[in-house]
């Protein structure tokens, strides 16, 4: 399968380049130290239109293929991995409403996130229900015209700040994941947030529980059938893997930068230390890891642009997410070992590289699951 760049994707990627190195990465410092909401680079990304990439042109979106999706997830990546987050999560919220929901549920959500008016998050996980999702206890019991949905959510990014939550919740607990039910729920209907987390890294980018508490929700806001959640939100995640795959080559990508820039000035021995051969191999095997991992991040992407034509997605989805967060975590590793003291410094970006690579090998499904995924498919 070719996934080859078109001369409209490289273009795509050279402006977006220039935008983020003025009016994303900037501010990027800043929202990390504060923790707070990168309003300035979300409302940049809004201007540029980038909210609208991932939602179709009958609903007021841009309808770019996946692998320009992609772009813009690395791009972004490279200059504030935050900022990424903050894009991607809306997409991962609204895909189950592009692929399961009524065409009232699109004509009324998807403009809005196109837009840049609302943000979406995304509401599997739980306390004892992360990779586990058929062990998830948020109920949802019928009530008439309405769900009465009763239960907590953790770690769900953009917690608080997004105005739409799909939220899976058990219509059936006796049946497991063959209970699970998919809702589009409005904060303004009852959703609570009673913290953020303190995190590691991306800390510019909200993450929280989110508690449902006799949350009424219409029939009209259930997405598929009951009992179908499950499979959507596995629909889901499969298509959306990749571009953390993509997010975690731009973090990778943007710490190979700064490392190169870096070794060219820095002197040692009375000559720049990029004429160091043990390090010009380091830096040799980091470009070599992340060019691999984008590879198989725009592959995934390709087959996803052409349907899953031979129903490899599932497994080219995992392998992409699981790699390109490996190589991103061993690359930001090398890059701050490189500037030496320099890169265990504030002074310089590295060190939040390094911080935000790790949530990539761990959300959206941990990186021993991928593995789970990629081994099922190869011994079926």
């Amino acid at each position: 399968m070719s996934f080859d760049l078109s001369e409209e994707q490289r273009n795509f990627r050279d402006v977006l380049r220039t935008f983020v190195d003025e009016r994303v990465a900037p501010h990027a410092a800043h929202y990390d130290r504060e923790q707070t909401f990168p309003q300035l680079s979300f409302d940049a990304c809004v201007q540029m239109e980038l909210p609208s990439l991932a939602v179709p042109e009958a609903y007021g979106g841009a309808g770019a293929d996946m692998v320009t999706q992609a772009i813009m997830a690395e791009e972004v990546a490279r200059g504030c991995a935050s900022t990424s987050v903050t894009l991607l999560i809306s997409k991962l919220g609204m895909l189950p409403v592009m692929n399961f929901a009524s065409e009232e549920l699109k004509q009324q959500y998807l403009p809005r996130i196109a837009s840049g008016e609302s943000q979406a998050s995304y509401c599997l996980s739980e306390a004892d229900a992360g990779s586990d999702v058929a062990a998830l206890r948020c109920r949802a019991e019928r009530d008439g015209d309405d769900y009465v949905l009763n239960g907590s959510k953790y770690w769900i990014t953009n917690a608080g700040v997004s105005d739409t939550y799909t939220v899976f919740a058990t219509t059936d607990p006796a049946a497991g994941r063959r209970g699970i039910t998919c809702f589009l729920v409005e904060r303004d209907w009852g959703v609570v947030v009673p913290k953020h987390e303190d995190k590691l890294g991306l800390r510019a980018s909200p993450t929280g529980e989110v508690v449902l508490r006799e949350v009424r929700v219409p029939v009209s806001h259930r997405i598929g059938a009951e009992g179908e959640g499950f499979k959507i939100a596995m629909h889901t995640l499969d298509r959306s893997r990749p571009t953390i795959g993509a997010q975690a080559v731009g973090i990778a990508q943007g710490a190979i930068d700064c490392a190169s820039e870096y070794m060219k000035s820095r002197r040692a021995f009375g000559a720049p230390i990029s004429e160091l051969q043990g390090l010009r191999f380091m830096l040799a095997d980091m470009a070599i890891r992340t060019e691999a991992a984008r590879a198989l991040v725009y592959r995934a992407c390709a087959t996803i642009d052409a349907g899953d034509p031979d129903g490899s997605l599932s497994y080219l989805g995992a392998a992409a997410k699981a790699f390109a967060s490996d190589t991103a975590m061993s690359v930001t590793t090398d890059a701050v070992q490189l500037l030496g003291g320099y890169g265990y410094t504030k002074e310089f970006p590295l060190e939040r590289f390094m911080r935000d690579a790790k949530i990539t090998q761990i959300y959206e499904g941990t990186n021993q699951i991928q593995r789970v995924v990629v081994a099922k498919h190869l011994l079926n």
